[in-house]
């Protein structure tokens, strides 16, 4: 049986201007992608007003819990005590994010109850991912 967690986060948008905009978001695991967290925004705040999810690793999420972390589209790193920040990049731009450090500990704690760091079952994922690819050919 897969599980999905869902927790709503409050991020804080950085402006060009260093002004801080609210944005909710929400993150997401699911034990069906054991190796990936979710980070959900809703249409209002995308430029093209349509849902936005981004997908990285669980342990980049848990690297930039402690320090800099990432490549390619997403970095994150932490932005004092009680802060990450997450950069996101696309081709439309680059999104600079801060999230409460402790309500990502939170939802990484929480992934972990699920499935164990370390103990992600690569094989299912694999498999899962090929059915779902060849439509159980």
């Amino acid at each position: 049986m897969d599980i999905t967690i869902e927790q709503p986060a409050r991020a804080r948008l950085i402006t060009a201007e260093s002004h801080e905009l609210p944005v909710p978001a929400t993150l997401r695991y699911t034990s069906a992608d054991p190796l990936a967290v979710h980070v959900d925004f809703p249409p209002e705040v995308a430029l093209d007003g349509e849902r936005v999810t981004w997908t990285f690793a669980r342990a980049l999420l848990a690297d930039g819990l402690t320090g800099p972390a990432g490549g390619g589209d997403v970095h994150l790193w932490p932005c004092g005590r009680g802060r990450t920040v997450v950069e996101l990049h696309s081709p439309c731009g680059l999104a600079l994010l801060q999230f409460d450090t402790a309500a990502l500990r939170r939802f990484l704690l929480r992934t972990y109850a699920v499935v164990a760091a370390g103990q992600e079952d690569l094989g299912a994922a694999v498999e899962q991912g090929l059915a779902s690819l060849f439509g159980g050919v």
